[in-house]
């Protein structure tokens, strides 16, 4: 039985998208990169595409959080600041559960980023839940969904 993974979304299955991995042996978080070449124009955000969907245990998260280096290299941070992953997200009707980041360029330039580039981490987490919590909806869609 699989507890927890990434896999690549159909839509990018033949764009040798990476899937995120660790890289030493004590971190905590899983390198997330851009899917592709994509242009974030000064004092403007952008919906910057992974082409990547994690699953996970019922009772965990998946935290993903900017890349140290994207605020002071790049003049780029992420608009929600901790994006949050819900199991429930994965293969959702709407974008197959693709994980997409915010990010805004407060910047006087346009910035580039890379197919490739890191630019976010994600790290899996156990979440805790009221004694009183009865909760019985499904998920309906992809991003932003469940805040109407």
């Amino acid at each position: 039985m699989r507890s927890r993974g990434f896999e690549v979304v159909k839509k990018y299955q033949n764009a040798q998208i990476s899937l995120p991995e660790r890289k030493t042996k004590g971190s905590a978080g899983y390198d997330i990169s851009c899917a592709v070449d994509i242009i974030v124009k000064k004092k403007t955000f952008e919906f910057v595409p992974t082409g990547i969907k994690a699953y996970m245990l019922e009772d965990e998260v998946l935290e993903v959080y900017p890349r140290s280096s994207l605020s002071f290299k790049k003049k780029l941070v992420k608009l929600n600041s901790v994006g949050i992953i819900d199991s429930d997200y994965y293969n959702n009707p709407d974008n197959e559960g693709e994980i997409m980041l915010i990010l805004y360029n407060y910047g006087d330039e346009d910035v580039l980023i890379k197919k490739g580039e890191r630019i976010a981490q994600g790290i899996f987490m156990k979440y805790l839940t009221v004694d009183s919590d009865d909760t019985k909806v499904k998920r309906l869609g992809g991003f932003g969904s469940t805040g109407n």
